[in-house]
């Protein structure tokens, strides 16, 4: 096997699909919150650390999809005693086991309510302790916008998103959910963390809009330690975490330290072992 090739070939695949969504979506959100801002001033192609977001936005997928590929192999080999590619590719195929016989749209809302679900208490945990040196790298945007979405330190996506993704993989899901989700999750992670106004209304309660996500961006103080749903404030309701003011808008995002935050992401990803 010819490591340097398939690592090559892998990232021409994943820059293929990145970057056609990456120009879609900068010309919507780039138009809607020039009719809709939620925070005045310079658009998102003028902010700071625009070049950090932006190595961000391209590496973060492609990162995913090795990790995601390596703990599968990894967990198949120690749960189901499967070691030959062919096998494995075989078993990952359709899904396996009881969730695999299930209609795959009904796949589809079983791992979209169960992944938020996951990622509401792994965002909760992210939040405290030991864990929030690592994601405070996604909060240290002053200027939260769309491209900011993807600003994930490799060790929160790795106990975040990632593994949420391989847990219920393995459970039996079948990976063509991915084929139907992957665009939804793409677009609604892009939209909540848009420079809009938009709360949707009565909807606000039923799935996350830009001004509840721009909410947990805030100081502590003001909100950040609420609205941990990625898409359904339904979580936020029931334990107590929901919050959006009626008379007011977000204005301020970042972290406690800011001033000595790094701003590039080298140093990002360095921040928490320095810690």
């Amino acid at each position: 096997m010819n490591l340097p090739i398939e690592v090559v070939e892998m990232l021409g695949q994943t820059m293929a699909k990145v970057v056609p969504v990456t120009i879609a979506l900068a010309l919507v959100f780039s138009l809607l919150s020039h009719f809709w801002a939620c925070n005045p001033g310079q658009p998102w192609w003028r902010k700071r650390e625009l070049v950090t977001d932006i190595c961000y936005w391209f590496l973060v997928p492609l990162f995913a999809r090795v990790f995601r590929i390596g703990l599968l192999v990894l967990g198949t080999a120690l749960l189901f005693g499967i070691h030959d590619a062919d096998e494995l590719i075989a078993f990952y195929d359709n899904g396996h086991g009881p969730l695999s016989r299930m209609p795959l749209w009904l796949q589809a809302l079983l791992y979209l309510v169960a992944a938020d679900f996951m990622m509401y208490w792994l965002h909760r945990m992210f939040h405290g302790g030991g864990f929030w040196k690592y994601h405070a790298i996604h909060h240290s945007s002053e200027d939260v916008d769309w491209i900011s979405a993807a600003r994930f330190h490799p060790v929160n996506l790795l106990l975040g998103t990632i593994g949420v993704d391989v847990v219920l993989l393995i459970a039996g899901i079948s990976p063509g959910v991915m084929l139907w989700l992957g665009p939804f999750n793409i677009f609604h992670s892009a939209f909540v963390h848009a420079n809009l106004n938009w709360t949707l209304g009565p909807f606000k309660f039923v799935v996350a809009t830009p001004v509840f996500h721009r909410w947990h961006h805030t100081s502590r103080e003001e909100g950040g330690d609420t609205n941990f749903a990625g898409t359904f404030p339904l979580w936020d309701i029931l334990f107590g975490t929901f919050r959006m003011p009626p008379d007011r808008l977000p204005e301020q995002y970042g972290v406690d330290d800011q001033p000595s935050f790094p701003r590039e992401i080298i140093g990002q990803l360095a921040y928490p072992f320095r810690k």
